[in-house]
């Protein structure tokens, strides 16, 4: 049992570091590209595109139901107290703040997380990467740079999205079934949600990008053990994309806060 722990916990601290250097060593590559004019800007929004613009449609139905959802569940509750006017701020505040940037990185890790671990992970198997290295190319600089940005760019866009979609769709469902007006739900939003709230989910949203980021390319290029051990990093990339999600999420949610009241109120 006790070597067991053993193994668990020193596997667990050689995976965390090895992580950190390789993000350590995407920072370094990115700024020394863009420092000689070499950063591979071509390569960076194709990856944008094939993270933000193809997961559009799994967004805003996730950003829509969302909302939707907010105002059914609070919507009759608010009408009963004679709230309705908080209706719109208060699932304003919800998604900017939390559900927004929880919900789109979720969303994103299981369908571009995946993608990238299993896309580097064969590229390992069938030593493509080892062809890189042979040919003078840095795996880290032509792989990894581009696919980190594009989900640290693209997350923080897509979780604009979420909340423009999703007071979308939180205002359709006001107006038909709450019986609240067009304007009442709008001046509620404008009336709670401040730049703080916005702000700070999109702070969120950046954090969140860089982890599925890192990890899922981390996960692609330790890939062992032929196809198996490829649907096994695929995996292992999502869930632990989502699991450090989760944990980090409270830690920035309490530092955000405390910075708000001490410097912001």
């Amino acid at each position: 049992m006790i070597s067991y722990l053993e193994k668990m916990v020193k596997d667990t601290l050689d995976a965390v570091g090895n992580v950190s250097i390789l993000f350590l060593q995407t920072i370094y590559w990115t700024f020394h590209n863009l420092r000689t004019g070499r950063f591979a800007f071509g390569n960076l929004i194709e990856q944008m595109s094939r993270i933000g613009v193809d997961s559009l449609l799994m967004v805003a139905i996730t950003g829509v139901s969302t909302g939707a959802v907010l105002v059914v569940q609070i919507g009759y509750q608010f009408a009963q107290m004679g709230a309705q006017s908080y209706v719109g701020g208060v699932v304003a505040l919800s998604m900017a703040r939390e559900l927004a940037p929880i919900l789109t990185s979720i969303v994103v890790a299981g369908r571009v997380g995946s993608a990238i671990a299993a896309e580097l992970g064969t590229m390992k198997i069938t030593e493509q990467i080892d062809a890189l290295e042979t040919m003078a190319t840095n795996p880290v600089e032509y792989l990894v740079v581009p696919r980190f940005w594009g989900c640290t760019i693209m997350l923080f866009m897509l979780t604009i999205f979420t909340n423009v979609v999703g007071m979308i769709g939180g205002s359709i469902v006001a107006v038909n079934q709450i019986g609240l007006t067009l304007i009442s739900f709008k001046d509620s939003i404008l009336h709670m949600l401040q730049i703080q709230d916005l702000m700070g989910g999109l702070i969120k949203a950046t954090v969140f990008g860089s982890i599925i980021g890192v990890i899922g390319c981390y996960k692609g290029f330790t890939t062992e053990g032929g196809a198996e051990g490829v649907g096994q990093s695929t995996t292992s990339a999502v869930v632990v994309s989502i699991m450090l999600i989760l944990a980090v999420n409270y830690f920035l949610t309490v530092g955000i806060n405390n910075f708000c009241v001490a410097y912001l109120q």
